[in-house]
């Protein structure tokens, strides 16, 4: 998992001005699966018991570990252009 330059800029003005507390890191995650596949989540929150931490540019990142094999691999990119503005996951691999 690696994060891009506009991820790390957009993550670090977020912390900045919503007074993000230390103590927190950027929690990575998935919801649901089936048919419609998985969607990413991405916020700030504590460590939690059982949780995969890492630094990744800086910043602590906590994934819990049912949600591992779905992040590895991943960019988090940011994008704000005129049709979008917001996180993106992309996979690193090439199929």
């Amino acid at each position: 998992m690696r994060l891009s330059d506009a991820a790390i800029r957009e993550i670090s003005s977020i912390m900045e001005r919503k007074n993000i507390p230390a103590g927190y890191g950027l929690r990575l995650g998935v919801k649901g699966g089936g048919c419609a596949g998985v969607q990413f989540l991405i916020g700030f929150d504590q460590p939690k018991p059982g949780d995969e931490h890492f630094s990744e540019s800086g910043f602590l990142v906590f994934i819990e570990k049912k949600h591992f094999l779905h992040l590895a691999g991943m960019k988090v990119d940011f994008l704000d252009n005129e049709k979008e503005r917001g996180f993106v996951f992309e996979s690193d691999n090439q199929c």
